[in-house]
């Protein structure tokens, strides 16, 4: 490989295509009342998105090689295996369960110096959780950071 020539690396979306499951004590007072608002302007419809969309995004994004895999996550992660290590770990799990799971699974896949974004530590008490949750439980001195414009991520030690 030349030395300006870049390898294409796979990209993988795992998503469930249903929306989120049910809001449990654990993620919190407001993810619970945000989950039975069903009429209200900000439901989304309960986060759900179509396959279709997800397959455009990554088109408009000229992402070379993508694989979209579609369920629950406690249902695909276990037998999920990418081809090489994680560089980049961009969790949307929202709840306490989604979010603790795919760090159990991914994290280990990110070698030393990957980043790890943490779409919701400030939006859902769940997603707090779960990550300093997973972080004690394996005793691991990786620091939860902020950006400028607010985006929590962890730089792997």
């Amino acid at each position: 490989m030349g030395r300006w020539q870049m390898r294409c690396r796979a990209d993988y979306l795992l998503d469930s295509f249903e929306g989120l499951p049910p809001a449990k004590a654990i993620d919190g007072e407001r993810a619970i009342a945000w989950q039975a608002a069903v009429d209200s302007p900000i439901y989304f419809d309960n986060c759900r998105a179509e396959q279709a969309y997800a397959q455009k995004a990554m088109a408009m994004s000229r992402a070379r090689s993508f694989e979209l895999v579609a369920g629950w996550f406690e249902k695909t992660l276990p037998t999920f295996k990418p081809h090489e290590p994680i560089a980049v770990l961009r969790l949307d799990g929202d709840w306490y369960d989604s979010t603790l799971v795919c760090l159990q699974h991914l994290y280990p896949m990110v070698p030393v110096g990957g980043l790890i974004i943490i779409d919701d530590y400030h939006t859902w008490d769940g997603c707090t959780r779960a990550v300093h949750d997973y972080l004690s439980a394996n005793q691991l001195r990786d620091r939860i950071r902020q950006s400028r414009r607010g985006v929590c991520y962890i730089l792997k030690q």
